[in-house]
């Protein structure tokens, strides 16, 4: 009832001309992830029910539209970009693969006028785009923290990247690496690359945990990343042994918790990242000001409270 009051008091307050224009039309918005993933799907799932939301309590339908690209690719996901923009959405809503390699695309949107809010992500500088999601330095600072903890403090941890130009990804690896600098016993031998595949993120994680046997720990940069270290635990047989900390909440996540592969994960609420990027893009789309950053904050899952 709260949000539904303060959704109303803000459309009551929009500027006259915006709502002028055509105050029951459907509202229609774009939803591009990086991939398709499941954690993509928990955004979705938050964006719908804003979605559904703003129409109940505006008796203006509100359209999301879900398109992912089948792959982690800048120029797959460029093309959806564009082919989007040409629709003339009332906006977009993406989550960056390359700040540099989406700019000229995101160019374009502003040259077409839509609107654009960003997703665990953070927007090429000097746009005016609201971003919303987690603080990425304090989430991979949280997951390093806790791994360090597990281990003593002491020995060789392996940090497993996701997508390596994605910003959100870098900045996670940079704090990660940053935190285990303070402490002058933990060494980090190797780093992974999985591009947000599960899968890959496997393969890597058994071929690391073979190059360097005395692994100790490990760290990841994305949601597909732990999921994979985790199955590349319980199949070389070092459950206990090599220590996990993960990111996000994937049902593999948690159930790799649950079952003591994992120790922890440090999640950014996916479901509400897509809640309030829809919240943003229709105030956006009504002509209102938003704000620079949402912060969704971090949810730091352990067995006990999963």
């Amino acid at each position: 009832m709260k949000t539904a009051f303060l959704l109303a008091t803000a459309l009551a307050f929009a500027p006259m001309a915006a709502r002028a224009a055509d105050d029951h039309a459907p509202l229609r918005f774009v939803l591009i992830p990086k991939t398709v993933h499941p954690w993509f799907d928990k955004v979705n799932t938050g964006a719908q029910a804003a979605a559904d939301l703003l129409g109940k309590t505006t008796g203006r339908k509100v359209e999301i539209e879900y398109r992912a690209p089948e792959t982690a690719d800048v120029s797959s996901q460029n093309d959806i970009i564009e082919r989007a923009i040409a629709t003339h959405p009332d906006g977009l809503i993406l989550d960056l693969l390359d700040e540099k390699g989406n700019h000229a695309t995101m160019l374009e949107a502003v040259d077409e006028k839509v609107p654009m809010t960003v997703f665990d992500s953070l927007p090429p500088e000097g746009m005016d785009i609201t971003a919303v999601g987690a603080d990425f330095c304090e989430q991979g600072t949280i997951a390093a923290q806790r791994l360090a903890g597990l281990i003593g403090e002491k020995g060789e941890v392996a940090i497993m990247i996701g997508v390596p130009t994605a910003p959100n990804h870098t900045r996670r690896a940079e704090c990660e690496r940053a935190t285990f600098a303070r402490y002058p016993q933990i060494k980090v031998v190797a780093t992974g690359i999985d591009n947000d595949s599960i899968e890959t993120a496997q393969k890597q994680a058994s071929a690391i945990m073979q190059a360097h046997p005395d692994l100790a720990g490990w760290v990841a940069c994305d949601a597909a990343g732990p999921v994979g270290i985790g199955q590349a635990i319980r199949e070389s047989g070092r459950t206990g042994k090599v220590r996990e900390v993960g990111l996000d909440n994937l049902n593999d996540m948690i159930a790799l918790i649950r079952d003591g592969v994992a120790d922890s994960s440090a999640s950014s609420r996916p479901e509400m990242q897509g809640y309030w990027a829809v919240i943003a893009a229709w105030q956006r789309a009504l002509g209102q000001k938003t704000p620079k950053y949402i912060d969704t904050g971090i949810d730091v899952l352990t067995k006990k409270n999963i």
